[in-house]
């Protein structure tokens, strides 16, 4: 049996996708699911090296990943962190329409995961701005048989965007348990690159992830909480969202961007990871240096 399909097995498969600016989300991100699985965590971070014209996109750091590697094996050595370079394979099918969008091409980089086979069957995709507050085993360890994936409607999205005109079906990709096996079967992320390749869209790889999909199952927005906190939230997702007093306007704030967690969102329930956090930084700083 190979290694990757052990983890499948043994543990939890995470995937982060993205440059170095996820750096800050990769750490509170990980720091928050380690405090609620018992279970060996394996977390992959796809990145990659690529320049646009003038433009920069610089690789999650091979010393981030080392350190935090370390960190997670001192709560249970069995646990990892996994580094994968996938510049060739973004250089390789380009989503040309979708370069020079107000988004960062790196949100691409998950439809290459399909590609990449170090990464197991099952896993568990997430964005860096995604922080874990409860128990994630059920959706994660659902059945998967002949699924694409699973995730959560997007909180805005779901009314403006749908396949079927009274059926919801609009699903948010910052929160995806994703089948790659069955993924590889259907050709779902190959046919995404192709439409990112050809067609210009809003939140490309997430409209091309709805528009294509054939077959996904939804959960509770408890699995991926994009406006506020409820009891039940398992996973909290730090999207822009509209507020309106007292005026209507957008609001966006970054788990990492701790004091206004505070004062804006008023949110005290990720204190003690923010104080891991802020020891954890301190610490790399030095050990980087």
């Amino acid at each position: 049996m190979m290694e990757h399909d052990k983890q499948s097995e043994n543990g939890v498969n995470i995937l982060y996708c993205g440059d170095r600016n996820i750096e800050d989300g990769l750490l509170l991100s990980t720091l928050s699911l380690l405090r609620h699985t018992a279970q060996p965590l394996h977390i992959f971070v796809m990145t990659m090296d690529l320049t646009l014209g003038e433009r920069k996109i610089l690789p999650v750091s091979q010393e981030t990943v080392r350190y935090l590697n370390d960190y997670v094996r001192r709560e249970n050595r069995e646990n990892s962190v996994t580094r994968i370079d996938a510049s060739a394979l973004f250089l390789a099918e380009l989503p040309a329409a979708n370069l020079r969008t107000r988004f960062t091409p790196c949100c691409m980089l998950r439809l290459f995961a399909d590609r990449v086979p170090e990464l197991p069957e099952r896993i568990l995709y997430l964005d860096n701005d995604v922080l874990c507050r409860g128990d994630y085993s059920a959706f994660y360890r659902q059945d998967m048989a002949q699924r694409e994936l699973a995730g959560v409607l997007d909180y805005y999205g779901k009314w403006f965007f749908r396949n079927r005109l009274c059926h919801m079906d609009y699903v948010n990709s910052g929160v995806l348990l994703l089948n790659l096996a069955r993924i590889r079967e259907t050709g779902l992320f190959a046919r995404c690159r192709v439409m990112c390749h050809d067609k210009r869209m809003f939140m490309p790889d997430q409209s091309a992830i709805n528009k294509l999909a054939q077959s996904k199952t939804l959960w509770s927005r408890a699995y991926n909480e994009q406006r506020r906190l409820h009891q039940d939230t398992v996973f909290q997702h730090f999207t822009t969202s509209f507020r309106f007093f007292p005026w209507i306007h957008t609001l966006t704030v970054k788990p990492w961007q701790i004091e206004q967690v505070h004062q804006k969102l008023k949110l005290h329930e990720y204190d003690d990871i923010f104080r891991e956090y802020t020891e954890l930084t301190a610490a790399m700083k030095g050990y980087l240096l």
